[in-house]
């Protein structure tokens, strides 16, 4: 860690990795697991930040990264491998009639709103409290509590925000702003579906933005292949303008795309008429990324993965809320499809029912932060029992199976020993 601190602020390279007195440091993975430096094994519910559909190393994904590597790493040019990875998208999200590759999610959030402004000749975009789009000046902004207060260092961004969940919010917005270009969201909701939305809410949306004459931009980096193969589109059966692709797409990899209308993408072409997006990126579409890509998206095609990862968070969550019940804790563990959160100071229903939402879905009560202390103090709790997540939050991958799963409801209820009897809760 000291190491770490002379080279890094905090000693760590990402905000969610940071823990104190000191982050674990990984030095392998397969599969659910992976093992820390000093060689002790974990069962991972972070999963690449849920790039990791498939669990770590997939056998398949590290052949075809393996053959590429030894080929070229980056040739300075177009591939066949970026043909093919996007063809891979197009199968599985009918939306995608062009694709663009980029190398992260916020570049791909940057390139969908400057798209959506060029084509609609309007600046502003609708965007909802508590979504994440990457941390680019503007689509940081209220992403993370207290909302209403500006990011140190951030231009004032040009968008409209309104709380997520309620149609008629929407449309006083569009009726108050008629500059607006674009509405853009995540489809399952905001903090990995710590607020779940509807299939009904995504497609009241989908026809307000055509009312309007606004584009809908679905940010699927994190839903996207996982909560279905087509991502949630394909799940709430909504056909957005453009869509925002990271972490699965590139098989565990860097890499990111925005997916969309022809006529909307062909912005990115030259020769058009009209104004022109110009897009560099010294990694677009890297062989690298590509066949890692590719290799998981065949697998991803399949459905099967999401099958498994739903099955085993499903599971999660209805041995952690046994162990809550036992234990009298004022908490709900939640959850829409592979992930896993959990809601303290909760005195609702506790039915026998892993897919029930508490607090009737309410924004404010479902996003309100959790005592100061008790996120880092029960990750540190669970890494003491082998099992390392967010800190009441998790995500699932295909090889979470039932055993695993077992272990970590019994970990979770020993993690909770160790937090009563340290005064956290």
């Amino acid at each position: 860690m000291i190491r770490a601190q002379k080279v890094f602020p905090e000693g760590v390279t990402h905000v969610a990795r940071e823990m104190h007195p000191f982050p674990v440091l990984i030095a392998r993975g397969r599969g659910s697991q992976k093992w820390t430096v000093e060689g002790v094994e974990l069962t991972d519910l972070m999963m690449g930040h849920g790039a990791l559909l498939l669990g770590h190393s997939h056998p398949d994904v590290v052949r075809a990264v393996q053959a590429q590597v030894a080929l070229s790493t980056h040739p300075g040019g177009s591939t066949e491998l970026e043909i093919e990875w996007a063809e891979a998208v197009q199968r599985l999200i009918p939306s995608a009639e062009r694709i663009r590759f980029v190398s992260s999610g916020t570049e791909a959030a940057m390139m969908a709103v400057r798209l959506a402004r060029i084509f609609t000749g309007k600046r502003t975009l609708l965007r909802f409290q508590g979504h994440f789009h990457g941390w680019s000046d503007g689509l940081i902004s209220e992403a993370n509590p207290p909302y209403g207060q500006a990011e140190p260092g951030v231009q004032p961004p040009e968008f409209e925000t309104v709380k997520p969940g309620c149609l008629d919010r929407v449309e006083q917005a569009f009726i108050r702003r008629p500059d607006l270009a674009a509405v853009i969201l995540e489809p399952t909701g905001g903090h990995w579906g710590e607020v779940p939305l509807g299939a009904s809410f995504l497609q009241g949306l989908r026809e307000l933005c055509t009312h309007y004459g606004a584009l809908l931009i679905c940010d699927e980096v994190i839903t996207g292949f996982r909560v279905a193969p087509g991502g949630a589109q394909q799940k709430f059966g909504v056909r957005p303008d453009l869509t925002v692709l990271a972490k699965v797409l590139a098989g565990g990899l860097p890499g990111g795309a925005v997916a969309g209308r022809e006529d909307i993408m062909d912005l990115l072409s030259a020769g058009k008429p009209g104004p022109r997006l110009r897009h560099p990126g010294t990694f677009n579409g890297n062989p690298v990324s590509a066949a890692a890509g590719i290799a998981a998206l065949k697998i991803v095609a399949t459905g099967e993965p999401q099958r498994l990862a739903d099955a085993a968070a499903s599971r999660l969550r209805h041995g952690v809320n046994a162990v809550i019940q036992e234990e009298r804790l004022p908490w709900r563990a939640y959850g829409t499809f592979s992930d896993v959160h959990i809601r303290t100071n909760y005195h609702g229903p506790q039915p026998d029912d892993a897919e029930f939402i508490p607090c009737g879905g309410d924004f404010d009560e479902l996003s309100r932060p959790h005592p100061e202390g008790l996120v880092n103090a029960s990750r540190q709790a669970m890494l003491l029992e082998g099992v390392d997540w967010f800190g009441l939050r998790g995500v699932t991958s295909a090889a979470h199976t039932d055993q695993v799963i077992d272990a970590t409801v019994t970990a979770f209820g020993r993690a909770i020993h160790r937090l009563r009897s340290d005064g956290w809760i």
